[in-house]
C-alpha cells in the first residue's frame, strides 16, 4: 500500500473522532515520525534469499540425476561404449574420403 495513502487515511480517521484527554502529549507527531522514518524492504537481503534457495534446489536436482545416472549405467552395463560410438561416427567421413581416393 502507499504510504501517503495510509497516511491520509489516519488523518482521515483520526479527525473523524474527538482528541481523548488521555492521548499523551505529541503523540501523533511521535507516531507520523516513526510512519516517515521506515524504510521499505531490503532488496538485497530479498535477492539474495532467493539465489540461495535457487542454487539448493540446483544442488539437489544435481544429486538426483547423478544418482540417477548411476543407477541406470549399472543396470545396462552390457550396452556398447559411447565413447567408441562417437569416435566411430566422427572417423566415419575420413573413412570414406580414404576408400574414394
Amino acid at each position: 500500500m502507499n504510504i501517503a495513502e495510509v497516511q491520509k487515511k489516519l488523518l482521515a480517521a483520526a479527525r473523524a473522532h474527538a482528541p481523548d484527554d488521555r492521548v499523551p502529549y505529541a503523540f501523533e507527531k511521535r507516531v507520523m515520525a516513526s510512519l516517515a522514518s521506515r524504510t521499505g524492504a531490503d532488496q538485497w537481503g530479498l535477492w539474495t534469499r532467493r539465489l540461495w534457495q535457487a542454487a539448493a534446489s540446483c544442488a539437489a536436482i544435481a544429486l538426483l540425476l547423478g544418482v540417477w545416472v548411476v543407477v541406470n549405467s549399472t543396470a545396462s552395463s552390457n550396452s556398447a561404449d559411447l565413447s567408441q560410438n562417437f569416435e566411430n561416427t566422427l572417423l566415419a567421413s575420413v573413412d570414406q574420403n580414404d576408400q574414394a581416393q
